[in-house]
C-alpha cells in the first residue's frame, strides 16, 4: 500500500486534486473538473488512482458522489517510516498529514481491516466487543428511530434525538452522536468552558459503511452535522483515527491468533 500512496502522490495533477479537496472537502467530479484544465475522463482516472491508494474516500449524497481526503495512509506511512527521516523530512510528513486533516467539515476516514463484514459488524454493535476497544457500550435494540443510551463506566448518557438512524446489517450503521451531559463531562475531565461549549452543540451523526474488498473490509467512518468552529469536531479529529486503529488491531490480532 505504501508504494501505491507514493506513486499516487508523485503526479502533480493528483497533488493538485488533493489541494483542491484540502481547500474545500466533499466535492463532486463536476466541481473538481471546473478547477482543472483537464478532460473529465482524465480527472476521473486520477481520482481512481487516489481512491485506490486510499487517499480519497467517496460518499454518496443522493445521485452525486462526493470526494473527501483520507488521512489514514499518511498516518500509516508516518508510523512506519517517520523515525528513519531527518527533521526536515519529518516536518514534511507532519505538514502533509495536517493538510489532509484540516479544513474539513464532515470527518471522513477510511481504513481496511483483515476481517469479515459479520465480525466487524459485531465489533461495532455488540456491547461486550465495544467495551474491549472503546471502553463503552450502547444500550439499544438497534432499530431505526430507537433511543440509544451510551454507557461509559458508571456514566449513562441519554437524551432527546439520541437515536439509531440506520441499521443495515453488515453494510451500513448510523446513529446520533451523544449528548454532552454534566456526568460525562466530569468523567472525561472537561473543564467548565469546554463543557459549556460542547453541551450547546447540536447532535452530530456517525455513520459506518462496510464493503468487502479482497479478503478485507473497507470501513469508512463519516461523522457529519457539525457547526462551524465546532469544539466536538476538533476533538474527534484525533479521536477517530486512534479508536479505529485499536479496532483494527483487536480484530486482526484475533484473526491471527485463531490461525
Amino acid at each position: 500500500m505504501d508504494d501505491e500512496v507514493f506513486r499516487a502522490l508523485a503526479d502533480p495533477s493528483r497533488r493538485r486534486l488533493l489541494d483542491l479537496l484540502n481547500a474545500r472537502n466533499g466535492q463532486t467530479l463536476r466541481e473538481l473538473c471546473a478547477e482543472l484544465d483537464m478532460a473529465r475522463q482524465s480527472v476521473s482516472k486520477h481520482l481512481a488512482v487516489l481512491e485506490s491508494a486510499n487517499l480519497v474516500s467517496t460518499v454518496r449524497r443522493g445521485r452525486e458522489k462526493l470526494h473527501h481526503l483520507n488521512a489514514e495512509p499518511i498516518n500509516a506511512i508516518a508510523d512506519r517510516w517517520i523515525h528513519q527521516y531527518d527533521r526536515r523530512r519529518v516536518q514534511f510528513f507532519a505538514d502533509l498529514k495536517t493538510a489532509l486533516e484540516d479544513e474539513m467539515n464532515d470527518f471522513v476516514y477510511t481504513t481496511y481491516i483483515r476481517t469479515t463484514p459479520e465480525r466487524l459488524w459485531q465489533a461495532l454493535t455488540d456491547a461486550a466487543f465495544t467495551e474491549q476497544y472503546w471502553q463503552l457500550h450502547h444500550e439499544t435494540d438497534w432499530q431505526p428511530g430507537s433511543p440509544m443510551v451510551w454507557h461509559q463506566g458508571d456514566v449513562a448518557i441519554s437524551g432527546p434525538g439520541q437515536v439509531v438512524i440506520e441499521h443495515t446489517p453488515y453494510t451500513r450503521l448510523s446513529y446520533a452522536w451523544h449528548h454532552i451531559t454534566p456526568e460525562f463531562a466530569k468523567a472525561v475531565g472537561f473543564d467548565e468552558e469546554t463543557y459549556e461549549k460542547t453541551s450547546r452543540e447540536p447532535l452530530s451523526t456517525a455513520t459506518f459503511e462496510l464493503e468487502p474488498v479482497d479478503g478485507q473490509v473497507k470501513l469508512t467512518v463519516i461523522h457529519s452535522g457539525f457547526e462551524p468552529d465546532s469544539t466536538i469536531r476538533t476533538m474527534i479529529q484525533e479521536g477517530w483515527p486512534s479508536l479505529l486503529a485499536d479496532l483494527k488491531s483487536l480484530l486482526e490480532t484475533s484473526v491471527a491468533a485463531a490461525q
